[in-house]
This record gives structure tokens, C-alpha cells and sequence, in this order.
């Protein structure tokens, strides 16, 4: 899952960049209960393929100066 920097004071995106869901929210926790909901509602639809060998890896970076 990944957020956007808020364009607008308040405004939130998430996304889930392995079904493409989205969502956006006037907060961080809106959006990622909103992004779960909606993925639950894809992967319903359109289950995914798990013959695929995807990777999840978290990682972090350090803020430019």
C-alpha cells in the first residue's frame, strides 16, 4: 500500500498498486479502512493468480537535507 503526500490540507490517497485500487480520505486511517474495503471488493471480483511469485518487502528512506 502506498499514500500520497496530501495535495490539499486533509486530503489522502492510498493505493494498492498490485490490484490498482484507490482510494482518498480526509486522514490516513480513512483511507487505508476505505483501501481494504475496496481491495476485499476487487479481489472478490477478480481473484488474483498466486502462480505469479511476487515479493513483499517493506524498506525506508532517509530524508534529503
Amino acid at each position: 500500500m502506498l499514500f500520497s503526500r496530501p495535495q490539499k490540507k486533509g486530503e489522502f490517497v492510498a493505493l494498492n498498486p498490485e490490484t490498482g485500487t484507490t482510494t482518498q480520505r480526509d486522514n490516513a486511517d480513512e483511507a487505508l479502512a476505505n483501501l481494504r474495503e475496496a481491495t476485499a471488493l476487487f479481489l472478490e471480483e477478480f481473484p488474483l493468480d498466486h502462480t505469479s511469485g511476487s515479493l513483499l518487502t517493506t524498506f525506508e528512506v532517509a530524508e534529503h537535507a
